[in-house]
């Protein structure tokens, strides 16, 4: 029975062995020298002109969160969609009123204004 875990044992002393091995030689290639300009934020070769820790409005949240609930929401669709022929009208019912209930979320946020950008 021991026997059998060797090869689990192999190999996690080969991804032990590895890991430290590129510890070692990551330690031993880097630079130690670090300048003003090493030191700064990079924002793709633009200089930057704010503090990175900003404010932003709280808009830019309710979108975020809008756009998470309403996409992991239409992906309850697609084991419907693939089991559709043996629910007949039990599973479309269902789905209509799943549908009617997302409408009415996606209308309510609508008319509340969490959809503007402004």
């Amino acid at each position: 029975m021991p026997e059998a875990y060797l090869p689990v044992l192999l190999f996690v002393l080969v991804a032990i062995g590895l890991s430290l091995g590129i510890l070692a030689v990551s330690a031993l290639v880097k630079s130690s020298k670090y300048g003003h300009v090493k030191l700064q934020p990079y924002e793709c070769g633009i200089e930057t002109e704010t503090d990175a820790r900003g404010r932003y409005s709280v808009r830019y949240y309710l979108i975020g969160m809008l756009f998470v609930i309403f996409d992991v929401e239409t992906v309850f669709m697609f084991p419907w969609a693939v089991i559709m022929d043996e629910l007949l009208l039990f599973g479309l019912i269902e789905m209509l009123v799943f549908l009617f209930i997302l409408v009415l979320g996606y209308v309510y946020a609508w008319r509340k204004g969490t959809l503007e950008w402004v």
